[in-house]
């Protein structure tokens, strides 16, 4: 996967992939188009067999970029979701923890926080990068060792405490979902399906026969749809890259109205 598309407004990598699908076409009609008139079309039927090939093929294809399309819009969602999740047991966690005797709850609270900090603020555009952040871990690390030394001394207290663990383990099971997502995308051997099909379109467009700005205007209007139809996998395939991405504003949230306030 070409990454470096992640860098730019999503505006000029749609005009992009637009431009160079609709140039490569026209390209390709002006070029080619003496050949193919005197190789394919020796006969008036050829063209119908040529337009009925390309009827064909648009079914199979448009199918196979259909499902890779519904393929990346689930993956987006489903670590859209777990990045929710992740937000909720966060803020779970710190409403839980704030019904600790203190000293503990204060240091358990900067501790819930620092993490959502280093989230927010360092964690996020490593993982936009398709790194993932090496700081998250220890600071939950630290959190659970200060809240595993918590020995409560009342029942009450013995209830807040298995809860806030269970919350704990909620956060780490989401937490480690998300990680195991930085670099989710779709397959490269269906990249590769992908490509190779709009290159036999785009190549039966180029062998049909009809007047010049007939066929300019027909296979810019195919070649564009087509090449914004797969920017939009693109955008898509990679969940925390670029402008249409998962951002960590559930997070954000939690911290600037939960966390913050206190």
């Amino acid at each position: 996967m070409f990454y470096w598309i992640y860098d730019y407004p999503s505006q000029y990598m749609a005009a992009l992939f637009g431009g160079v699908f609709v140039g490569v076409t026209l390209g390709g009609i002006f070029l080619f188009r003496p050949l193919f008139q005197s190789w394919i079309h020796g006969e008036p039927k050829n063209n119908d067999m040529v337009g009925l090939a390309l009827s064909s093929f648009s079914v199979f294809y448009g199918l196979l970029v259909g499902l890779v399309a519904v393929a990346a819009y689930q993956n987006f969602s489903t670590v859209g979701d777990i990045v929710d999740k992740e937000a909720s047991s966060l803020a779970a966690l710190y409403r839980d923890v704030s019904a600790y005797p203190q000293p503990i709850r204060a240091q358990l609270q900067d501790e819930l926080r620092e993490y959502a900090r280093y989230t927010i603020k360092e964690g996020w555009p490593l993982q936009a990068r398709g790194a993932v952040p090496p700081g998250g871990t220890a600071r939950i690390t630290m959190f659970f060792d200060t809240l595993a030394a918590f020995e409560p001394a009342k029942k009450s207290e013995e209830l807040i405490h298995a809860e806030a663990l269970r919350q704990f383990n909620a956060l780490v099971e989401f937490r480690r979902a998300r990680i195991a997502n930085v670099d989710t995308g779709i397959p490269a051997v269906l990249w590769w399906t992908v490509a190779i099909g709009a290159m036999i379109m785009i190549g039966i467009i180029w062998m049909l026969k009809m007047e010049i700005h007939v066929h300019v205007i027909l296979g810019a209007a195919l070649s564009l749809f087509l090449g914004l139809m797969i920017y939009l996998i693109a955008a898509m395939d990679n969940p925390f890259r670029g402008e249409v991405s998962i951002g960590a504003d559930p997070i954000r949230l939690v911290y600037d109205t939960l966390m913050q306030n206190r």
